[in-house]
């Protein structure tokens, strides 16, 4: 039961008669109280699990970062004292953003921004990198500007500019509730740091 829901406080003075329906209420008053305190204590209890789990996770991720982080230093350092050039890892993720109206635009880039979800000014979508999408970003090109985000930029644009799309509507992601009721059991994200992850 919803901890939004109230339930009466039925009292009943010492020593004074009370109607039989009166004394039913009370006590399936009582029952309901009970139930909704039992409820709120599961609850409580499973969101507490929950935040801990996302904590270690968080800190799974952290060190995951880390480790990849200095990976790529010490590749760097080994290529620079065999005289070698290191060549950077592709980037598996784009953030493209719009930038030019509807005013004057053609049909076909008009299409292309509409499958690329652009539909609006400033609209902004992270993309995966391979040769479909960059084909689709050739023809729009005077009409976007993208480029390869970090993690940094990642995490602060979910933050700040984060939205879900919960029912066919757009929601503002102000709460790990947001993403654990609509991604927590389909694909295993319920919080924030699980979605910049899996992004």
């Amino acid at each position: 039961m919803a901890d939004r829901y109230m339930i009466r406080k039925g009292g009943v003075v010492e020593g004074a008669k009370v109607p039989e329906l009166a004394k039913l209420r009370i006590a399936s008053d009582a029952a309901l109280a009970e139930e909704k305190e039992k409820a709120l204590a599961a609850k409580e209890k499973e969101l507490a699990e929950q935040r801990e789990a996302l904590k270690k996770r968080t800190a799974e991720y952290e060190k995951e970062y880390a480790d990849h982080k200095q990976q790529l230093i010490d590749l760097r350092r080994e290529a620079k004292l065999g005289g070698n050039f290191f060549v950077e890892p592709e980037a598996k993720l784009l953030f493209v953003i719009r930038i030019v109206g509807i005013i004057k635009l053609a049909p076909k880039p008009r299409k292309v921004l509409q499958l690329l979800r652009l539909r609006q000014l400033h609209n902004g979508v992270f993309l995966k990198v391979n040769k479909p999408i960059l084909q689709m970003l050739k023809l729009v090109q005077p009409y976007v500007t993208y480029g390869y985000p970090s993690l940094k930029t990642v995490r602060e644009l979910l933050y700040k500019r984060g939205y879900a799309k919960v029912n066919k509507q757009r929601i503002p992601i102000s709460d790990n509730s947001v993403i654990s009721t609509s991604l927590g059991e389909k694909q295993g994200l319920f919080g924030m740091e699980d979605l910049v992850h899996e992004i």
